[in-house]
């Protein structure tokens, strides 16, 4: 497999870029910007969403779409609910491409994870998906970081374990894409529960409840699509959860602390959970599949509920084993 293109240049895809230029000299960001790309091509920084973080030389930036899908192995790094829309409008240039979604969430219009998404809307593409615990600054500094990648495509998956696994950026491999598209996105969901349960005051005994029994949602919705209840205990389900709702640095967990608190919201920032929460709450009511945290969390953004009442709601549920 020859040369990688991350096209969305936010702060994840930006830090991915990084990484993986570190050791490869075929690396291309695409941007949709030509005035933010030509300004990074200058200061060889993103200010705008990765301030402080050098741009290695060997990187290559581009806001030209067709030069940046001579690429083979191509990394869709762009809100979830982009995703859809922009596969549809660039579906020539990516026909036949390695496509690696790093979106998490759930398409709001279809219920969709990323992966059918890009099969529906490329059926000549081969799909991967690219998912765990990581914040963009953490892959842009170099910590060490461990993902996901998955694909049904035993020879693939492998392929790509070799192309896209870096000096700090490591890789496990997985025959899971449903597991792990669906364990990213869920996971946004518990980790704006969680913040609203810390900002609320709460406390930290509410919050380990809210983890334990988000993660039970997650593997109730994910099995009934077809996935291995092995994968929501991995990297992509139990390890992505812990970090997006034990830490500040995650935009879901900061949203709901926010909410908790009575605070403004900022609608400028992308919060994947919000629309996430929303899809997953009507797919798992078309399938018959109980969500009570994921329902909570959708009615108090719809501010179809008060915080008090939530809390109510849940505690007032039928005993039961665990």
């Amino acid at each position: 497999m020859t040369g990688i293109t991350v096209l969305g240049a936010g702060a994840f895809g930006t830090a991915l870029a990084i990484s993986l230029s570190s050791v490869r000299e075929d690396v291309i960001l695409w941007g949709r910007s030509p005035d933010q790309m030509m300004q990074m091509s200058k200061v060889r920084t993103n200010e705008r969403r990765l301030p402080g973080r050098k741009l290695p030389d060997a990187l290559r930036l581009t806001s030209d779409l067709s030069d940046a899908c001579c690429s083979n192995i191509i990394l869709m790094s762009m809100p979830m609910q982009m995703l859809s829309q922009f596969a549809q409008d660039n579906a020539a240039l990516l026909a036949g491409k390695t496509l690696v979604s790093c979106c998490k969430g759930i398409d709001l219009a279809t219920g969709l994870g990323p992966v059918e998404v890009l099969n529906q809307r490329i059926p000549s593409a081969k799909v991967a998906i690219l998912s765990g615990p990581s914040f963009a600054a953490d892959i842009a500094d170099g910590l060490p970081t461990a993902l996901t990648i998955a694909t049904k495509d035993d020879i693939l998956v492998s392929a790509l374990q070799a192309a896209l696994t870096t000096k700090t950026v490591r890789l496990y491999s997985s025959l899971d894409p449903i597991g792990v598209e669906f364990g990213g996105a869920l996971k946004n969901v518990m980790a704006i529960a969680c913040g609203i349960a810390i900002g609320a005051g709460l406390g930290e005994s509410a919050r380990a409840a809210l983890m334990t029994r988000g993660n039970i949602e997650m593997q109730r919705l994910a099995t009934a699509l077809g996935a291995s209840p092995q994968t929501l205990s991995g990297l992509s389900g139990f390890g992505d959860l812990v970090l997006t709702c034990t830490s500040a640095k995650s935009r879901n967990f900061s949203h709901g602390l926010k909410l908790g608190r009575g605070e403004t919201i900022d609608p400028t920032i992308t919060v994947e959970g919000v629309a996430t929460a929303r899809a997953v709450a009507t797919l798992a009511a078309s399938r018959g599949i109980d969500m009570p945290i994921t329902n909570v969390v959708r009615d108090i953004l719809d501010s179809s509920i008060i915080i008090s009442d939530a809390v109510e709601l849940l505690l007032s549920r039928p005993l039961k084993r665990e």
